[in-house]
């Protein structure tokens, strides 16, 4: 009886603290036109009585996290239903068949504006595959990475303004640029890591955005480069709402390739030394593994992604400036790894859907959608630290022959 009155009590000074916190923006409404203050005293009770519920929640899923704890400390932890969705093909077979299934049928059931954002969250999705390989699988904190981000998009952007060049010519030699700045930026932070490695590659997207803002004879300043073309398809003439979905299938096809691709590397040779440099640097040197040249490929890979996935993003808007690559990109990138799971494809790609349509789907709340979004990123981040699908722990055991 103690413990539940205190539990009421605390619940209680939540409930008024929040209260607190949040009535200037749910309770005041100025109104400029007539000149009037509003006072909406309901969503001040909702706020209490939300919050008064929610921390006897909140308390009840903490118990339930250091139960877990124990159980996983005593060796009593089962099998997740992550695990199981990738192991079992009883269960991942149907569901893939039903996202490939869902995945076609988009586009011809929901408006251009959903598929635009579903266009738009599987650019991201590639981005954080691509990150992944830079955080994820080597442990190269890299802030920078809407920097290769732009050198794809502005490839495009300019070789079609000089040269007239088409997208398919210069997909290529976008991934291209992206892997050749990708080892620009590799050799000078070789020697570094941890917060040291995270502020040179954020000083070198900005440098990268600073140019582009700033060299008016080179990339039009912040006026940008507009009439980029879309991509072509044997020179067929699509409408707007036919190059949307065209650009959709694109995206689905690319996504399928890094998927591919990212899983054949991370189980590659390659893939198993960026894990090893990830764990313990020292330790991986001293068993032979060439760290320079790791560490070149890590960023090379990353990068190569982000190339290829700007000249889509030039191709998609036709119009681009550096303001679409400041370091919130880099940001909402980095989150996506992290959220997700770092080294888990299926992680990052629930973490770039949930990153990039929440906030679209929370836009019925108007002005509360980025309250609750980052409500929502906080109880994550406390309940599952290690991201939604946590990134498999290979183990490897020596048998001696008897």
């Amino acid at each position: 009886m103690t413990n539940k009155l205190q539990e009421i009590k605390q619940s209680i000074v939540v409930a008024v603290w929040f209260m607190f916190l949040t009535f200037p923006i749910m309770v005041i409404r100025v109104n400029p036109i007539q000149g009037v203050i509003q006072w909406r005293w309901e969503n001040m009770a909702a706020v209490g009585a939300g919050s008064f519920g929610l921390s006897f929640l909140w308390r009840y899923l903490m118990r339930k996290r250091e139960q877990g704890q124990k159980a996983a400390e005593e060796g009593r932890e089962t099998r997740s239903f992550s695990r199981r969705l990738m192991e079992d093909r009883r269960i991942y077979l149907p569901a893939l068949s039903a996202v490939a299934l869902g995945a076609v049928v988009f586009p011809f059931a929901f408006s251009s504006y959903q598929v635009n954002i579903m266009t738009t969250a599987l650019i991201y999705v590639v981005l954080g595959l691509g990150l992944n390989i830079v955080v994820g699988l080597a442990g190269l904190l890299d802030l920078g990475y809407v920097a290769f981000y732009a050198v794809g998009a502005y490839t495009y952007a300019l070789l079609n303004h000089h040269f007239g060049l088409g997208f398919w010519t210069v997909l290529p030699i976008g991934a291209l640029m992206g892997a050749i700045f990708g080892i620009l930026l590799g050799f000078p932070v070789l020697r570094l890591r941890g917060d040291y490695l995270a502020i040179v590659t954020l000083g070198f997207g900005e440098i990268i955005r600073l140019i582009l803002e700033n060299w008016n004879e080179f990339s039009f300043g912040p006026s940008g480069i507009a009439n980029i073309p879309r991509p072509g398809f044997f020179g067929v003439d699509m409408s707007l709402e036919a190059a949307t979905i065209y650009i959709y299938f694109l995206m689905i096809a690319m996504t399928i390739f890094t998927i591919f691709v990212v899983n054949r590397l991370q189980n590659s040779r390659i893939g198993r030394a960026w894990i090893a440099l990830r764990e313990d640097e020292i330790a991986c040197q001293a068993m032979g593994i060439d760290k320079t040249r790791t560490k070149l490929t890590a960023f090379a890979l990353g990068a190569t992604w982000a190339g290829m996935v700007g000249v889509i993003f030039a191709a998609k808007t036709t119009f681009i400036n550096p303001a679409s690559f400041t370091f919130l990109e880099s940001a909402i990138i980095l989150s996506i790894v992290v959220l997700g799971g770092m080294g888990s494809i299926i992680g990052v790609i629930i973490g770039a859907f949930i990153l990039i349509l929440l906030p679209e789907y929370l836009r019925a709340f108007s002005d509360y959608r980025m309250l609750m979004f980052g409500a929502i990123m906080v109880i994550m981040m406390v309940f599952r630290p290690q991201g939604i699908i946590s990134g498999i722990r290979r183990t490897y055991q020596f048998k001696a022959r008897e």
